[in-house]
């Protein structure tokens, strides 16, 4: 264990050598309000390491606002079991039911059969709302968000596991939580940086977090997508925050027409998942959204005219 002073001696050896300041978990903010990008890769981690903007005077009002980013929404696209129709869709998000999810596969007919058999049933879910956005374009960045990932395919595993049958070694490549974006950087031949994030409950803003670091350092958009695929009956009684298979595709571009902000707080849990609480929203028009995980208040506006 390590005494207080030389605690101290650590703090300010790493505040000499880190001009953001951020090592060990440091983070002091400059008089003008932005962090500086530091030149540690530790630091580069990290969404403020990266020169992402904070809003000084918000962090002196009560509680200690934390305004985390600006940006824009250009386009985004949503699925759920027997929504693949637009009407379907869009009835939903305006008024949402219970739906039963009996395994259906969203359509991906617009990649090569033999290309369509690796992908597993979270995977075509990513595809269907991702492709159609970054098709026409170049290169794109992409964050996927998904708190369980390939839960069918990896108990698939253990049970093989269980009884003492050979692992397939393309099943488990395939299960592993990066599979997916390693799949759509193949079949879209886009070498640009990827993420794939396992959040809690607010998976969706600590993904737009990753998101708006890499407009900072100059994207000039992100594709995020939040996923999740309902689990098998086994984890179920553990497993209550995926009500649905479902995905939410955003396309991201630098910009002043949203802003998330970050507030220490508890509230109530939402209906459904944040990732779908913003696809009503963005549906139906509504400026403001407010998201509780644990002692994370996360506040949602849109300053668009």
């Amino acid at each position: 264990m390590q005494s207080a002073e030389q605690g101290r001696g650590i703090r300010q050896k790493a505040q000499e050598v880190c001009p953001g300041q951020l090592c060990q978990n440091l983070r002091s903010q400059r008089a003008d309000g932005i962090i500086a990008a530091p030149r540690h890769d530790f630091c580069r981690s990290s969404p403020a390491g990266r020169g992402v903007a904070v809003d000084k005077e918000a962090q002196k009002g009560p509680g200690r606002e934390l305004r985390v980013t600006h940006f824009n929404i250009a386009s985004w696209r949503a699925w759920a079991p027997g929504l693949d129709a637009d009407e379907d869709c869009q009835a939903w998000l305006q008024a949402p039911w219970r739906l039963a999810d009996n395994g259906e596969q969203p359509d991906v007919s617009f990649l090569p059969a033999m290309q369509r058999r690796r992908l597993s049933r979270l995977a075509r879910i990513l595809f269907h709302v991702a492709w159609p956005i970054a098709e026409a374009r170049g290169p794109l960045p992409l964050v996927f968000v998904s708190r369980h990932g390939e839960t069918p395919r990896t108990l698939n595993i253990l049970a093989d596991l269980a009884r003492n049958e050979p692992l397939s070694p393309t099943q488990f490549s395939l299960s592993v939580h990066n599979a997916i974006i390693g799949l759509w950087s193949i079949l879209r031949a886009d070498s640009s940086e990827m993420s794939a994030l396992a959040g809690e409950a607010d998976g969706l803003e600590q993904g737009l977090l990753e998101a708006a670091s890499l407009l900072g350092d100059g994207a000039p958009a992100v594709l995020l997508v939040v996923a999740e695929e309902t689990p098998p009956a086994l984890y179920a009684p553990f497993i209550d925050d995926v009500p649905l298979s479902y995905a939410v595709a955003l396309l991201l571009t630098p910009g002043n027409d949203w802003q998330l902000s970050l507030l220490p707080g508890s509230g109530p849990r939402a209906e459904w998942p944040h990732a779908l609480e913003l696809a009503r929203a963005l549906h139906s028009g509504q400026r403001t959204l407010q998201h509780h995980c644990k002692n994370r208040h996360w506040s949602w506006s849109c300053n668009k005219a």
